[in-house]
């Protein structure tokens, strides 16, 4: 019966985004036509697939909790809080891995609309600042949470101490975020107004990081061409 109940979330998700690929991006969408299956899927690749960083993970993790709330996610709420939870530290693991055995070459990548080498860049510099602590700290933070992982196999952190930050991080992401959603999402206001939320929450979460990473990207830019005008 489990793997019937995933098999139709699968198809019922695939033809959701053949009908409006807007969906993807959808936290709501993405929960109400992927179900319980869609949502690990997409925490567990948003948490160590570079080229998953753009998945909506925070607005995700409490429209879980809200639905969770309102039974349009007809689960308890601790089994899918623990579901994500479990979805984070497998996506990091994945992350951790890939990292060690191929982060030389990602480096070396090439920019393209998926990936940019910035984003490592952004993640080396967060967690040279923060150490282990990235792996928390970072969690918060969209496109640290994909690449921070990444960065410490590149870094080739020691397996125990990643597992600790990662496991501890992905506790402390989920529990919170989906606790308020589950307990916000008992108020009118919150579910008649749920698709305003998450846009707020979205652009208040990413706008730092983003005015953060362009103000980065000019810097480089003048010490750049400041660098080939003393050449010159």
């Amino acid at each position: 019966m489990p793997s019937d109940i995933t098999m139709d979330e699968i198809r019922q998700f695939i033809q959701q985004i053949q009908n409006d690929p807007g969906s993807i991006f959808n936290p709501e969408a993405v929960i109400r036509y992927g179900g319980i299956t869609i949502l690990c899927i997409t925490i567990f690749a948003e948490s160590g697939l570079f080229f998953c960083f753009f998945f909506p993970g925070d607005s995700l993790v409490f429209t879980a909790g809200v639905l969770t709330a309102t039974g349009a996610l007809p689960y308890h709420w601790s089994i899918v809080a623990a579901l994500m939870i479990l979805s984070a530290i497998f996506g990091n693991l994945v992350g951790y891995w890939f990292g060690k055995r191929t982060g030389s070459l990602l480096v070396k990548r090439k920019d393209t609309i998926f990936f940019r080498k910035e984003y490592v860049t952004t993640a080396e510099n967060f967690y040279g600042r923060y150490g282990g602590m990235a792996l928390v700290l970072g969690r918060f933070l969209p496109i640290i949470r994909t690449f921070a992982p990444i960065v410490a196999g590149v870094i080739e952190l020691p397996f125990r101490r990643f597992f600790f930050y990662s496991s501890f991080g992905a506790i402390i992401w989920v529990l919170p975020i989906a606790g308020a959603g589950y307990f916000l999402g008992t108020i009118p206001f919150v579910q008649n107004n749920l698709g305003y939320i998450i846009l707020a929450m979205v652009i208040g979460i990413t706008s730092p990081v983003i005015y953060k990473m362009i103000n980065e990207n000019r810097k480089r830019k003048k010490l750049k061409s400041s660098a080939e005008g003393h050449v010159k």
